[in-house]
């Protein structure tokens, strides 16, 4: 395969998506059901610490660079064939809809809220209540996120495959 600014970016993309996907799968299999087990304090606490973990600059790198970088893609492969436009376009577009935005949108302000609360000076109704506002609502934002980081990853291994 010859090396183009085409193959180059999709596999970029390709590769901080699928990135992504599996962040996305594997904190959605085994994370949240794992924590989830926790009781409300304890709970509460672990996810405050993995969302201030998770926020660093190589987190921030994959994450936002697979929309940045499948914008470049897009263009590049505008002149590769239609198939390929499309695809990509499709791909970057459930991306940026169902990952990017369904992040920032839904997941991130609940993040805020959890991580505002004093967890250690809640009572323990204060806590079954932020709990029952923050745990459901999350995970169904991660879930949408989970399909689409899922959908857009396998729409690129496809472009890739039929290079």
């Amino acid at each position: 395969m010859e090396i183009t600014t085409s193959n180059l970016t999709l596999f970029a993309t390709t590769l901080l998506v699928g990135l992504t996907a599996g962040l996305c799968f594997t904190w959605g299999n085994a994370v949240t059901p794992g924590i989830g087990q926790l009781d409300d304090l304890k709970y509460l606490e672990a996810f405050q610490k993995m969302n201030r973990s998770i926020e660093n600059p190589l987190f921030f790198v994959v994450f936002f660079g697979s929309f940045f970088v499948g914008l470049a893609t897009i263009f590049a492969n505008r002149g590769v064939s239609a198939y390929h436009f499309w695809v990509v376009l499709a791909a970057v577009l459930i991306y940026f809809l169902g990952v990017v935005l369904v992040t920032v949108f839904g997941n991130v302000p609940l993040n805020q809220i959890l991580d505002k609360a004093d967890l250690a000076n809640s009572s323990l109704d204060e806590l079954r209540a932020l709990r029952e506002r923050f745990e459901q609502p999350w995970n169904r934002f991660h879930t949408v996120r989970i399909i689409t980081a899922t959908i857009s990853f396998a729409l690129l291994l496809l472009v890739g495959i039929n290079k």
